[in-house]
């Protein structure tokens, strides 16, 4: 009787075991299940990154020798973030999407120190102030551009701000370039009069033998008047001006702003070299109205090349120009560049480039927090983020116009859901044998 005792002591504490390693079973696939539930109703998500379950087995200690303790199984979620979806064509030039590694950094709010989130979910549209903001409330942050084109990037977002796509309309932009090509007849005859003295085009003392005049702009808008005058003085040699009204320049008595030497190679194209220096630099001047203004670099071409100032046969004239500056207009789109530079369009179709994007890389991207609206969370697993230029340090581009479609493979899923739903009802069968058999059990001892 005590041996029957024993025995069915043991087969208890066995069935116990396997009852609980049924309770675990449900527990690990109701948890798989429910990955694949959040996968499947995600699966049209913007951004959206899956997670998959991923099984593991517990052991437990045997405790009465010759019988067995089940252990059981527990199902941990393993987030897929750093696997990239599909960029698929989107309907605005603010979709935008990354081409590789990194995700956009943003801000829940549009205040400096708003919690700052990282998201692949690039569907950015303009709210009623103009701030560029994606469908889970996260706002765009980038560095302001100067006039320059240029930036300040301290590794960190301190320095980023909201991209912010209004504003412009109806301002102005100083010129802050000029460039010409322009073609000097070879044939030309040496000047004729007294010798060339600096100054004598500005003044009048010389009608210059070829001149262009080019509208420039102060930063409230004003146009001015800008000409470059030359004359020929020696065999693929000019003298070269530019000038404006001096009325309208503070510090010149005849406007002049420039003058040197411009020299040409026998076969026609530009000795940079050779000429004078100071033509190449920038203009620096200051309007006498009170306008602001920008230094004016100056495009003449490069050496012995003919993208800018050449010296043949044909009629001397202007081939081509090209400027900045002036009022802006209304606004008429937004375009972003691979390298992330966002440039406002204009109706009159002059650009303006306003922003330059970031993209955030982790070394473990899979280790973000995840955040409600398709954004992550720095954590201790993802390591800090390294903020750069799109294409830099292993940052992948952007791609404007696109966005990155949910990575659910929705045929894997429906596998997967599938195979957990048996392997539930399989777990859910354990609990109703093993208590069976504990019943069988309990009744040995009567």
């Amino acid at each position: 009787m005590a041996c029957a005792t024993r025995e069915a002591g043991e087969n208890y504490v066995s069935l116990n075991s396997a009852l609980n390693a049924g309770v675990s079973g449900l527990m690990a696939h109701s948890s798989a299940m429910a990955v694949v539930a959040d996968n499947i109703s995600n699966v049209s998500t913007v951004g959206y990154k899956g997670a998959e379950a991923d099984f593991s087995s517990m052991v437990t200690d045997g405790g009465v020798a010759g019988s067995y303790a089940a252990g059981g199984v527990r199902s941990a979620p393993r987030m897929t973030i750093s696997k990239q979806g599909m960029l698929q064509v989107g309907t605005s030039q603010t979709d935008l999407g990354i081409n590789g590694n990194g995700f956009f950094v943003t801000r829940s709010g549009t205040d400096a120190d708003a919690p700052v989130s990282f998201t692949r979910a690039g569907a950015f549209r303009p709210d009623e102030d103009g701030n560029l903001r994606n469908t889970g409330g996260y706002y765009l942050q980038g560095w302001a551009l100067d006039d320059n084109g240029e930036f300040l990037n301290t590794g960190g977002t301190n320095s980023l701000e909201t991209v912010n796509i209004t504003g412009l309309s109806g301002t102005a932009s100083a010129t802050t370039f000029l460039n010409a090509k322009i073609n000097l007849q070879s044939t030309t005859p040496y000047h004729g009069g007294a010798p060339y003295v600096v100054g004598d085009l500005a003044n009048g003392v010389k009608e210059p033998q070829f001149s262009r005049t080019f509208e420039v702009y102060d930063e409230q808008g004003n146009a001015h008047q800008l000409t470059m005058g030359f004359v020929k003085t020696s065999a693929n040699m000019w003298q070269m001006e530019v000038y404006g009204d001096p009325a309208e320049i503070n510090g010149s008595a005849d406007g002049l702003l420039k003058s040197g030497q411009v020299i040409f190679n026998p076969d026609g194209s530009l000795d940079v070299a050779s000429s004078d220096p100071a033509l190449f630099t920038p203009i620096n001047l200051t309007w006498a109205n009170g306008a602001g203004s920008e230094p004016i670099s100056l495009g003449l071409g490069s050496q012995d090349m003919t993208d800018g100032l050449t010296s043949y046969a044909s009629a001397s004239g202007l081939i081509s120009s090209d400027s900045d500056g002036g009022l802006l207009g209304n606004l008429s789109s937004v375009e972003v560049s691979e390298d992330g530079i966002v440039s406002a369009i204009f109706e009159d179709g002059t650009a303006k480039a306003i922003y330059q994007l970031p993209v955030a890389t982790f070394v473990n991207p899979d280790g973000l927090e995840p955040l409600n609206g398709n954004a992550y969370a720095l954590s201790k697993d993802s390591g800090f983020a390294a903020i750069n230029r799109p294409g830099e340090l292993g940052g992948g581009s952007i791609a404007a116009g696109t966005l990155e479609a949910s990575n659910v493979d929705l045929a894997t899923e429906f596998t997967n859901m599938i195979k957990f739903q048996r392997a539930y009802g399989a777990s859910s069968k354990i609990i109703t044998t093993v208590d069976e058999m504990m019943q069988e059990t309990s009744n040995m001892k009567r």
